[in-house]
């Protein structure tokens, strides 16, 4: 049994936890948060993730899973913090990877294996966080111990599943380093796991994936802006498109949130001058939010004196993750015009600092409705209910969850992206 100690019990934190206590290994979880701590302690979760509660339950209560205050010798040392984003530099803070690779240096042993899997620039691995590590301790990277770095590559809602299932990537410091951790999650991934030359290459390859998808939705999104300007259904258009056999187009949404795609095309140009491409696309997938405000300003004629309720403050449908939220962006694009008042709802979000309302009290004399996550909860409501309690029936569906003719029987007019 192999001992390892998961450092930051976040959204890839605590499932990777769980699934490696699962697996037969004795998992340490450490957070510098003790409210996260003491919940996990306790066998319960801090955030909504499908399946998650039943197994970190399961691990706590047969002891696979235990949680400490202060960073524990391990055998493994796998780093899961978060990297923010300063808006302002345009580049990633690496003060918690910092400070978790000094925690680990200070207990490091030597064999011991320490792999990050925070999403940072290409050369954070072998750089900011090599030195922070070694600082502390008298070990030498590569001679003494194992450094890697393998990303994670996971959907929230169904982290536990692609935690074991999604291939997995794998660059070490040297030979010995890769192979050591290709030999841990080994005993969990059933995917292919890959195995690059160095810790930057696994950097940059985890960069490159969430920028393809950045720029591809900004297409979409584009094709949506243009499709509006020729009254073409843009939805429609796309499903026509990709009956190529080499076409594959996503669909237009409200603006890109999470942690992930917002982010990473920036990480990747970290150092770098040479974005270009990827300074566009992420320039028209922050200006959804805006987009979506001046649809409904048109179908209004005005927002001076109306009531607009934004449906979905989570970034995407069926989580409770705020980070990125497009419905947020949205409600502070429609406030900064200073006409309307909004009302936001969320049934999986119980974030109180954003003023959610019930269902009931968000939709009351609404002037429009915005859909800009796309809840199971949303796709099942009932459009007469909902319409009777309006007080105009403009209807902006952006992530294309409503049933449009239903709606439309409603007395609805319902407006998409």
């Amino acid at each position: 049994m192999t001992s390892v100690c998961v450092h930051g019990l976040g959204y890839i934190g605590l499932p990777t936890a769980a699934v490696l206590a699962d697996a037969g290994h004795a998992v340490t979880g450490y957070d510098t948060d003790e409210a996260v701590r003491e919940t996990v302690q306790n066998g319960d979760i801090h955030y909504e993730e499908h399946g998650l509660a039943d197994l970190v339950a399961a691990v706590r209560a047969d002891g696979a899973l235990s949680v400490a205050a202060e960073v524990p010798t391990a055998d493994y040392h796998l780093v899961c913090v978060p990297t923010p984003f300063d808006e302002a530099a345009r580049e990633a803070d690496l003060r918690y990877v910092r400070s978790a690779a000094q925690g680990i240096g200070e207990v490091l042993r030597a064999d011991d294996v320490v792999v990050l899997e925070s999403t940072v620039p290409p050369g954070t691995t072998i750089g900011p966080f090599l030195e922070a590590l070694e600082a502390p301790s008298d070990l030498e990277a590569g001679a003494d111990f194992s450094l890697a770095y393998s990303p994670e590559t996971v959907m929230p809602g169904r982290a536990l599943a692609e935690l074991r299932t999604n291939d997995r990537l794998v660059g070490g410091f040297t030979d010995v380093s890769t192979e050591a951790t290709r030999r841990l999650y080994e005993s969990v991934v059933t995917g292919e796991i890959a195995t690059v030359r160095d810790p930057t290459t696994a950097e940059f390859v985890k960069l490159l994936q969430n920028t393809y998808r950045d720029a591809n939705v900004a297409l979409a999104n584009e094709i949506a802006k243009l499709a509006d300007d020729y009254g073409i259904d843009a939805r429609a258009a796309i499903e026509d498109a990709n009956r190529h056999p080499r076409v594959d187009l996503l669909q237009p949404g409200p603006g890109v949130g999470g942690h992930c795609l917002p982010v990473d095309p920036w990480f990747l140009g970290h150092g770098s001058n040479q974005l270009d491409l990827v300074e566009r696309a992420r320039e028209i997938n922050d200006g959804m939010p805006a987009y979506v405000a001046d649809k409904v300003s048109r179908r209004l004629g005005s927002l001076d004196g109306r009531h607009v309720a934004v449906l979905g403050v989570a970034y995407k449908g069926n989580v409770d993750d705020l980070r990125g939220s497009p419905g947020i962006a949205l409600a502070e694009e429609l406030e900064s015009h200073g006409g309307p008042t909004v009302a936001l709802h969320d049934p999986h979000v119980s974030d109180s600092t954003h003023r959610l309302e019930s269902l009931d009290g968000a939709t009351r004399d609404a002037d429009a409705l915005v859909v800009t996550a796309a809840h199971d909860e949303y796709a099942s409501l009932a459009p007469d209910t909902v319409t009777a309690r309006m007080a105009d029936d403009v209807v902006v569906d952006a992530c294309d969850v409503l049933d449009r003719e239903r709606w439309r029987d409603a007395g609805a007019t319902v407006v998409t992206l």
